[in-house]
């Protein structure tokens, strides 16, 4: 048995491949731009050229390569259905593709799936069974271990946090992700600001309305503009209200938060905990709950990447890697 991982980052930004030791400890990283306007073929070439870079001379050696990428995807199958952020990937059978390039076992994973098997490995959830990983950042998904499984649904399509519905006051029915991801942030400022609220945003970003981000307005909440403090406790708010919800559907002992939003730190989780404390069903939902920033940061998804191959496509208890390797 290979005593080492190949783990692959897709991302719409960079492809970022790695290998580490059975301890998902790092040996070796590499990382390129994902380039995906080009389309499905040309992205898949760099990721076989990335994935050599990190090879090692002994093929035995490996264990298996792990992939992240963005959903929907089919973690059983390996088939890639149609990520937003990637151009051109329609049903992209990919664990066929690089099963049959390296001659290795391929396992794929939504990547905030993946994430929830990394930080319970060698993040903030280490030691724990039950556990949700929430990443908020363009988009907002999650990824859930169960009783020390990772949760996938029949077709592997479990876990979709930012589209639980959200009613807002008017009535609308929105949801977790379209009230509170990045975009939705910088859009309310932008909003904001053309009706003509005053905002350290603006300077930020040197008068173009069109560059607002959920990074301009995290830089402007930390310098204490009340509309983007405002904007980011709002998002906080629907993010504990979803975060309500699962805690009445899986009774989690952690709940870790991550992705580039959350860099704004008790801006966002502030409101996100209170809310969540005042809404639940009963204080013992929230009694003993950890709700806390990802301890792996941008490296969450490789890590994971790595972790769904340790334990075997997420199939394995998380509780019987030791002994197994």
């Amino acid at each position: 048995m290979g005593n080492q991982i190949i783990a692959v980052d897709l991302g719409g930004t960079q492809i970022r491949t790695a290998r580490y030791d059975l301890d998902l400890n790092l040996l070796q990283r590499e990382n390129t731009l994902t380039q995906a306007k080009l389309g499905a073929q040309p992205t898949i070439e760099r990721m076989k050229a990335y994935i050599r870079k990190v090879m090692p001379a002994g093929r035995d050696d490996i264990l298996g390569i792990g992939i992240s990428s963005p959903g929907p995807l089919n973690p059983f199958t390996g088939v890639i259905i149609a990520p937003p952020n990637l151009h051109g990937w329609l049903d992209v059978p990919l664990r066929d593709i690089m099963e049959a390039e390296f001659n290795l076992p391929v396992h794929i994973g939504n990547d905030a799936n993946v994430a929830a098997l990394a930080e319970a490995s060698k993040g903030a959830a280490q030691g724990c069974r039950h556990v949700v990983y929430i990443t908020v950042s363009t988009g907002i998904g999650a990824g859930i271990i169960c009783d020390g499984k990772l949760l996938l649904g029949r077709e592997g399509l479990a876990a979709e946090f930012g589209h639980i519905p959200i009613v807002l006051e008017n009535g609308t029915i929105s949801s977790v992700e379209l009230e509170a991801a990045g975009p939705a942030i910088a859009r309310r400022v932008k909003r904001a600001i053309q009706n003509g609220a005053k905002s350290k945003v603006r300077d930020i970003i040197n008068g173009d309305l069109n560059g607002i981000d959920a990074k301009a307005v995290g830089i402007a909440a930390a310098d204490g503009d009340q509309l983007a403090i405002d904007q980011l406790a709002y998002a906080g708010r629907i993010i504990g209200l979803g975060i309500v919800s699962i805690l009445h559907l899986f009774n989690p002992e952690v709940i870790i938060v991550g992705g580039g939003v959350t860099k704004t730190g008790e801006l966002l989780f502030a409101p996100m905990r209170d809310t969540a404390q005042k809404h639940v069903l009963d204080d013992s939902y929230t009694a003993n709950l950890r709700i806390e920033q990802s301890a792996l940061g941008d490296d969450v998804a490789l890590v994971g990447a790595a972790a769904l191959v340790a334990t075997d496509g997420g199939n394995l208890d998380i509780s019987e890697l030791d002994q197994r390797f």
